[in-house]
């Protein structure tokens, strides 16, 4: 009983029911249309019959006068048929005819009209019939008239024709709504319970998906491409969390390290003030740490980008080459610059510079070449491509293994050769995440020899 009223209260029922119900109402009334217009059609046809007959009597009469009218009509009234027929002479007394028990202003009237009779040979029987009265000279009347056993039947025919499809469609839409609905809960219960093993911690599930294609397909399928994003964010908040533990670890054990020693070996205030200088030293690269991972997560989750303006990618990057050139200077190495004029994208200007500024710090940390008499150069470029702004920053140092390249975009992950020297991890990861906001992407690729990092993101309007 509990699931019969399950299935009766499910939407997909009540819908189903409504429709029936819908046709059911339609096809009554299509049915009562066809058959109002049909009586309508017959009575006119029965009425031009009568007419005609009316005529040719009254022609009868015209030729023979009375006596030839009223042989004609009792001629007539013995033919099979359903044509009825009454002749009264002046004081209503019957000359001939076949009907009797016809009312006085029946007769009375020149127009059509539907009337109960009675046939002489079966006196007491009520029927229906069209009839139509024409005048007589000398005070004589003709009553003509047709029998409507057969529009009747044509009623009957209809009417029973529409209780048996209304009963049709109430089994067959109550038993349609049955099988909608059991099939409906039969789907979202196989949901339910896949949702309730996702909701206890297993993210791996996935609602089923019955490939029919319909509404409930393409919600499951909304669902599980949302399942699977979250999915890969937990696994991504697993992977921060981790490399936090890891990578934070050591410069925490520093600091700590840092202050007891002064707490047992420091004997001069100048001693004191160098440990506390390492000390902010040690947390400033912490916080500069913490900046990046927030920036980078604001990055994905995508804020900012409602604040996203028409932003001149040319002359952005000439103010940075400008900065950037004195420390490339400082470190032996000479800056290239080939940028075009005119490049706008659509962004944040902090961003966009945050992420350029990061490929260039990367390329004068790890660029430059060994001192083999190698060039020391970098290049700073960007250019329009297919209505996509291209900017690179190339270098010909030793470069990232090709095998490297994804996990050097991942948070914290450094290559060993590089270990030694001061950064976090997380320029590129950062770099990756602000082109993905701006709808780009960061590719890594061989410079022969060195590392090109090139940004691509959609061109602006201008």
């Amino acid at each position: 009983m509990e699931k019969l009223g399950r299935l009766i209260g499910t939407t997909a029922f009540k819908l189903s029911l409504a429709y029936m119900l819908a046709s059911a109402i339609f096809a009554g009334g299509l049915i009562a249309y066809v058959g109002h217009h049909a009586r309508g059609l017959i009575d006119e046809q029965i009425g031009k019959t009568l007419i005609a007959q009316g005529g040719s009597l009254q022609e009868q009469y015209r030729l023979g006068g009375i006596r030839r009218l009223t042989a004609t009509v009792e001629r007539r009234s013995r033919e099979p048929g359903a044509f009825l027929f009454l002749l009264q002479g002046p004081q209503g007394e019957m000359l001939a005819g076949n009907i009797s028990g016809v009312r006085v202003e029946t007769i009375a009237l020149s127009t059509t009209v539907e009337t109960p009779y009675q046939q002489i040979e079966e006196e007491g029987q009520q029927r229906l019939a069209l009839v139509r009265s024409f005048p007589i000279p000398a005070g004589n009347r003709l009553l003509v008239g047709r029998d409507l056993e057969e529009r009747e039947r044509l009623n009957d025919v209809l009417s029973q024709a529409t209780r048996i499809l209304i009963g049709a469609l109430l089994v067959f839409g109550v038993l349609g709504a049955f099988l909608v609905a059991r099939r409906a809960i039969a789907r979202m219960d196989a949901m339910t319970d896949t949702g309730r093993t996702i909701m206890a911690g297993d993210l791996t599930q996935r609602l089923p998906v019955s490939g029919s294609g319909d509404e409930i397909d393409r919600l499951a399928e909304s669902l599980n491409a949302m399942l699977e994003r979250i999915g890969l964010l937990m696994q991504g908040m697993k992977e921060v969390s981790d490399n936090i533990a890891h990578d934070l670890k050591t410069p925490l054990t520093r600091l700590r390290n840092s202050a007891e020693d002064a707490l047992r070996k420091a004997e001069r205030p100048e001693d004191y003030r160098r440990a506390l200088e390492r000390t902010i030293e040690e947390s400033d690269a912490l916080i500069r740490v913490f900046n990046a991972l927030l920036s980078i997560a604001r990055a994905e989750a995508g804020s900012g980008s409602e604040g996203f303006v028409e932003v001149d990618v040319s002359a952005l990057l000439t103010d940075l080459a400008e900065i950037y050139e004195p420390s490339a200077e400082e470190a032996g190495a000479r800056l290239v610059i080939d940028i075009a004029p005119g490049l706008t994208v659509q962004g944040n200007r902090e961003l966009l510079g945050q992420v350029v500024a990061n490929l260039i710090d990367n390329a004068l940390k790890y660029g430059l070449p060994p001192a083999d008499g190698a060039a020391a150069e970098m290049a700073l470029a960007a250019r329009l491509e297919d209505s996509r702004v291209l900017i690179s920053v190339g270098d010909h140092g030793s470069g990232v293994p090709e095998a490297e390249r994804g996990k050097v975009l991942e948070r914290f992950h450094r290559l060993d050769r590089s270990r030694h020297k001061p950064g976090s991890g997380l320029g590129l990861s950062l770099a990756a995440a602000v082109a993905k906001l701006h709808k780009g992407e960061l590719r890594l690729s061989d410079n022969g020899p060195g590392l090109l990092a090139t940004l691509e993101l959609p061109a602006g309007s201008a």
